[in-house]
């Protein structure tokens, strides 16, 4: 840590009343949010990048970030969605071919909080203890009681709409493909990671990706062979018009659902969702798929999840946490439906369950052929 970034000093004040020294190491001002931590070794671009992580504030328990700098590639979205970012020592000096700016630039000319110094291992036991709690993030003040009393009146994540911040503006394609044999994919998005769309496009898909808001009659109306629900922030039972779609969708097009997308499936068929005490964080989550017996190793960022005993029982479970035994995935029976609480599409993390892409191109093409 160097002498510079020990000269803005910084707190963190929890919900709780817990405070936390450290110092900016980029940007200035204050952040609101709850704060979450993430046990990812690597991939603190993609961590920021990523929208998911609206309305957090990110606790890193790798005691070294920023050592391999940021570069263009490796954006999982067009700008940074979370509201701070914390580590326990910052590398101001990184040492990478792929690095175009250093973490601290890259905060700053998003106008994000970096703040480095804070015991990062006593703040993760407090979450893992005590449960995610809201915070404030500041430079600029050091009146803990004042500090205290604005945090304890942020909203926090439950009955928050967060989906409407980060979904895009207008539809878009994904390099477009030229050809009519490809497969035609709409991707809802709720705040999708660039690697889903990757994925989708490396095999061969033409992806369309859609506000949000998009009515399923709108969705038919592009006469996709298959809709992908993506990931997301905040609170799935704050999307009922989301929930509404996906119902409507039900049937009629092959869906695969990945984390908010899991969960607004799972609400679209009758089942309920709830908060996890801490949630799952990190690259390095073990999943068991229950139809083949295997143990997948998996990058996850969830506060919610779908409860099982919720679901009918057209619903077959295909995945659990080993860490916690909460349910990860299930496909319908009777429907070309399936969706899973993980990100298979990593970045960062293990690629175990990349060939969840494939599942779908396969029950994309058998529906289409049953068409033709």
């Amino acid at each position: 840590m160097s002498l510079l970034n020990r000269a803005q000093k910084a707190l963190l004040v929890l919900e709780d009343g817990s405070v936390y020294p450290g110092s900016a190491f980029a940007g200035g001002g204050e952040a609101l949010g709850e704060v979450v931590f993430n046990t990812g070794m690597t991939g603190y671009q993609e961590i920021i990048t990523d929208p998911s992580y609206k309305g957090q504030i990110v606790v890193m328990t790798y005691p070294l970030i920023g050592n391999y700098g940021c570069n263009p590639e490796d954006m999982e979205s067009a700008g940074v969605h979370l509201e701070g970012f914390i580590c326990r020592e910052y590398g101001e000096h990184p040492s990478n071919w792929r690095s175009r700016q250093t973490l601290k630039d890259f905060l700053e000319s998003r106008g994000k909080l970096g703040v480095e110094g804070i015991d990062t291992r006593a703040l993760t036991r407090r979450i893992r203890l005590a449960g995610a709690m809201r915070g404030i993030l500041t430079t600029a003040s050091a009146d803990i009681a004042s500090l205290l009393e604005r945090v304890r009146a942020y909203p926090g994540l439950v009955g928050r709409d967060l989906v409407k911040e980060v979904t895009c503006g207008e539809p878009y394609g994904w390099a477009k493909k030229e050809t009519d044999a490809a497969l035609r994919v709409c991707v809802l998005d709720c705040g999708v990671k660039y690697n889903i769309l990757r994925h989708l496009d490396s095999r061969g898909c033409d992806v369309i990706v859609l506000p949000a808001a998009t009515t399923a009659a709108d969705i038919l109306a592009c006469k996709p062979d298959g809709v992908l629900l993506s990931n997301g922030p905040g609170d799935p039972a704050a999307l009922p018009y989301i929930v509404e779609t996906a119902r409507g969708l039900l049937g009629k097009v092959p869906l695969f659902g990945i984390c908010l997308g899991h969960q607004i499936l799972g609400q679209a068929v009758g089942g309920k969702t709830a908060k996890l005490k801490f949630g799952h964080h990190g690259v390095n989550q073990p999943v068991k798929n229950q139809l083949t017996g295997r143990i997948e190793i998996t990058s996850q960022n969830h506060g919610f999840v779908v409860l099982p005993e919720s679901v009918p029982p057209s619903l077959v479970k295909t995945h659990d946490n080993l860490n916690d035994r909460t349910s990860e995935g299930f496909r319908d029976e009777s429907l070309p439906a399936f969706s899973v609480q993980f990100h298979p599409e990593a970045a960062p993390g293990p690629n175990d369950a990349v060939y969840l892409f494939d599942r779908f191109v396969q029950i994309m093409e058998k529906e289409k052929r049953k068409k033709s």
